[in-house]
């Protein structure tokens, strides 16, 4: 494979198109792009995998992300219309002739929603169908865990350095780029037939819809994974939303705005207030104090005439017995002159005169009111109605003052109202915000629903898969071609292990020897290891010292255990035989000088017939670049602008003393 040329439209730091030719010389393998660490180095490498694995590539900056997200973040941020692209062109050996590939991958922001894609053009021609099916095409030419072995940057040398953790590198490299991973999907092919002859034509429905049901728990397994992705990114926005309006209503309080807000209730409870106190005075004024309500202040007086009435009645009264008595006297001495002496009589009309005149006493008092029974009457009722008047007018005056302190309140808020020009601000700013909170609401409603739908979806299809595999296993029969297969098969498997196993041995055997040649030529330190191993079983490097024993890992230095890092990735290079690219990202880490020169003088003019290097100031510098000319073919900087946070690719390279342009 080689590549020729890629184009980044929008990409990441790249504003508009920008177009880099990466076809080598005859001699001269290497493409050298230097930048400063954010200038877009990662991104070159990320935007070649996007172009060729899309959903599937293993960019750095996506992380935890969907890819939907990654898309739409991946836009340059000064991009108008919201839309991105890569276009590369490589070309590569299928079935003995030379085919040309350009892929052109686009995506477009389109409201909330990434819209992407994909087209394929071989030989200068769109083929629609090899584009639908791109993503198995690809796994044809190039296989994703094959091409993590020569697309890296310095963060997978770093995770190399350390031999255990290269174990799962080996074994992935070993089985997919030296081919024992043929021999294993020959054995699990031949497992699959045996499994296929064990049922019976009959079954055949059933084995469709087990299939069929399969494949949409697959659909229904990413429909779940990305809605419950979208319901935590819904879900972080609206807690941000809701402190964001929380700090607003805090700061609308704090300037009153919730007494803005009531300003006009406050006015209408201060009017309502005012015309009841009105109504009440009024009252008051026309009302009891037109009645009787006065006559209280005479109290001392109203007293008097009730006692001088009292009197008068008294006085009548005697005055009536005293009239009675006398007529009554008169007739009683008449009758006693004829039988009494007159001395006895005169006795007895002394007496009864004294006794008028004693009576006549209380009699004798004036009476100048006179009043007549019904006014005594009104005057007796009179206390009743004025105890009554005075608990009326205490009740009125009570709510009087009742209605001055709700007033007095309604003033003291109505005071402390502020001004409009004050508050409108925030009042703008807490209306956007409610409004984001409830549309964002809304929006977890929506994504919850379709999670709880997916997840609904999936205990569905999987009761329906539980019962299609109880249906087929009841109707599951042995038939002898069948058995017969399953026997042959077994032979032939039996048969392939050991082969693998011999295939295996024979790769790892190639491997060791071409990862320690590999080390020994840049290693400074020639007699530093003696021999190299590989176990067989859990692809471990085991590294022998000078003196025959096993060498520690740790007695390496940082800048040997990377040197070996590169050793391992250009050994299986070299044992698999593939023309592929490499591309390396920051690849000289924490190299000291005599490293980095071994380096740029034996791996990477070697490394492959295509090398891309993605180098900072530092690591390929005026000193490296001099050693490494005779090998470039394409030298291209990366210049940043940090007002507009853009990238621009220029020709040539360095920043020093030396510059060169190829």
């Amino acid at each position: 494979m080689l590549l020729h040329d890629i184009t980044l439209e929008n990409f990441g730091a790249y504003r508009g198109k920008q177009t880099l030719n990466l076809t080598p010389k005859p001699g001269k393998p290497i493409i050298l792009i230097g930048g400063l660490n954010g200038c877009g180095k990662t991104t070159l490498l990320d935007a070649i995998q996007l172009a060729l694995y899309g959903a599937r590539a293993r960019c750095s900056g996506r992380g935890t992300r969907s890819y939907d997200i990654y898309l739409r973040d991946s836009i340059n941020r000064q991009a108008s219309p919201k839309k991105a692209g890569i276009k590369l062109w490589f070309s590569t050996t299928v079935e003995g002739e030379q085919r040309h590939y350009r892929i052109e991958r686009f995506w477009q922001l389109t409201g909330k929603a990434v819209r992407e894609s994909l087209a394929v053009f071989i030989n200068g021609e769109m083929d629609k169908v090899i584009g639908e099916g791109w993503a198995d095409h690809i796994e044809d030419l190039l296989p994703l865990e094959v091409a993590s072995l020569f697309f890296f940057d310095g963060e997978k040398i770093e995770s190399l350095a350390d031999p255990d953790r290269a174990a799962p590198v080996i074994e992935s490299a070993v089985y997919s780029l030296l081919g024992v991973n043929t021999v294993e999907q020959l054995r699990t092919d031949l497992l699959a037939l045996q499994r296929r002859q064990k049922v019976s034509d009959e079954d055949r429905t059933a084995l469709d819809q087990i299939a069929s049901i399969e494949k949409q728990l697959e659909e229904n397994e990413v429909a779940r994974a990305d809605a419950l992705q979208r319901v935590a990114s819904v879900r972080a926005l609206l807690l941000r939303a809701r402190m964001d309006l929380k700090t607003v209503e805090t700061a609308f309080a704090k300037e009153g705005g919730d007494l803005f807000r009531r300003r006009a209730e406050l006015a209408a409870q201060q009017d309502h207030a005012e015309k009841q106190l009105q109504a009440l005075n009024d009252m008051l004024a026309n009302t009891l104090a037109a009645g009787p309500l006065p006559l209280l202040l005479l109290g001392s007086r109203l007293d008097a005439i009730r006692q001088q009435v009292t009197r008068e009645e008294e006085a009548a009264q005697s005055e009536q017995v005293l009239e009675v008595l006398n007529d009554r006297d008169q007739q009683l001495l008449d009758l006693l002159r004829n039988t009494l002496t007159a001395e006895q009589v005169s006795q007895i009309t002394q007496h009864l005169e004294a006794d008028r005149q004693s009576r006549a006493v209380s009699a004798d008092i004036p009476r100048f009111l006179q009043m007549s029974r019904g006014a005594i009457q009104q005057l007796d009722s009179l206390d009743q109605i004025l105890s009554s008047e005075r608990a009326r007018a205490r009740d009125l005056l009570a709510e009087v003052a009742s209605l001055r302190d709700q007033l007095s309140v309604i003033e003291r808020q109505l005071a402390g109202v502020p001004d409009e020009e004050v508050i409108a601000g925030l009042i703008k700013q807490q209306d956007e915000e409610r409004k984001r909170v409830s549309q964002l609401e809304h929006d977890l409603r929506t994504m919850e629903e379709a999670h709880a739908s997916a997840a609904r979806e999936h205990e569905n299809l999987t009761v329906m898969r539980e019962r299609a595999y109880g249906k087929r296993a009841s109707g599951l029969a042995k038939a002898e071609h069948a058995a017969r297969v399953v026997s042959y098969s077994d032979r032939v498997r039996t048969t392939l292990e050991k082969f693998g196993e011999a295939l295996l041995q024979r790769h790892i055997s190639r491997l060791e020897v071409a990862v320690l040649d590999s080390f020994t030529r840049l290693m400074r330190k020639g007699e530093l290891i003696q021999d190299l191993r590989i176990d067989t079983s859990k692809f471990t490097l085991t590294l022998i010292g000078a003196d025959g024993e096993e060498l520690d890992p740790g007695r390496l230095s940082a800048g040997e255990r990377q040197l070996l890092a590169v050793s391992l990735l250009w050994g299986l290079a070299r044992v698999a035989g593939n023309r592929l690219p490499s591309v390396i990202d920051t690849p000289l880490g924490r190299l000291d000088s005599r490293h980095r020169q071994n380096l740029v003088e034996r791996y990477f003019p070697q490394a492959s017939h295509q090398v891309l290097l993605l180098s900072t100031d530092e690591e390929i510098d005026d000193d490296l670049l001099k050693r490494l000319i005779p090998a470039i073919a394409q030298t291209y900087t990366l210049v940043h602008d940090d007002t507009t946070f853009t990238t621009t690719v220029e020709r040539g390279y360095g920043w020093g003393g030396t510059s060169y342009v190829a």
